[in-house]
């Protein structure tokens, strides 16, 4: 599990392409401290798993289900990427649950500066607009940011100047995709309203029960 806070951005050394999948290779530093084979890093919103490291980078494989579903298929030698730890016990949770699982990718529609602001506006489809409220949580290659506004198939998000020096989505451009997490939260409530009007079994233990096994 993850924040949806970004530790630094790295870069993509090599893409090794092996049939259906295929081997990414990142130069970064951060998130290499305290980090062991086998440990799960999120890459553009992705959760991956380490499996080779060195002093400066990292190797994680990418299944072809993951390449058909984000937008890590698109990652050239020297893109840049969004990089997090997953979290642990004594994480500061400075964003939301983010799982690493990317459910959909979302196209920029624009881009508006509004003095050190940025707007970005994101089109989705309606597999996931239904999780997307208004001041809610979204993970958009896997940072964690604020709803603004939410239309029919799109809605927006706003980075302050810190923010927009510390993740790659101010260096992309209006049409590039995007990868998008929605709250779990909202999964999880909408799962359970589906059983909302299922019956529960009365209990077993009624008055005259008690009463005919002694108790009064």
């Amino acid at each position: 599990m993850f924040t949806g806070i970004v530790e630094e951005m790295g870069t993509v050394k090599e893409c090794n392409r092996q049939g259906q999948g295929f081997d990414l290779c990142i130069h970064c530093s951060t998130v290499l401290e305290g980090t062991a084979l086998g440990d799960s890093i999120c890459v553009n919103g992705v959760c991956l798993t380490v499996a080779k490291m060195d002093g400066s980078s990292f190797t994680a494989g990418l299944a072809p289900e993951t390449r058909s579903r984000t937008n890590l298929e698109a990652l050239t030698s020297g893109s840049p990427v969004n990089l997090e730890r997953s979290v642990t016990p004594t994480t500061r949770m400075g964003g939301h649950f983010v799982q690493g699982h990317v459910d959909t990718v979302g196209v920029i529609k624009t881009f508006k500066k509004d003095e050190d602001a940025l707007w970005v506006t994101i089109s989705a489809d309606d597999s996931v607009m239904r999780y997307i409220v208004t001041k809610g949580y979204v993970t958009l290659d896997g940072t964690s940011l604020t709803v603004v506004d939410v239309q029919d198939d799109w809605f927006n998000v706003t980075l302050v100047s810190y923010t927009q020096s510390h993740i790659i989505m101010p260096t992309k451009a209006v049409g590039d995709k995007v990868n998008i997490e929605v709250d779990v939260l909202g999964k999880y409530v909408e799962r359970l309203l589906q059983f909302n009007n299922v019956a529960s079994p009365g209990s077993a233990i009624t008055p005259q029960f008690l009463s005919e096994h002694g108790y009064e």
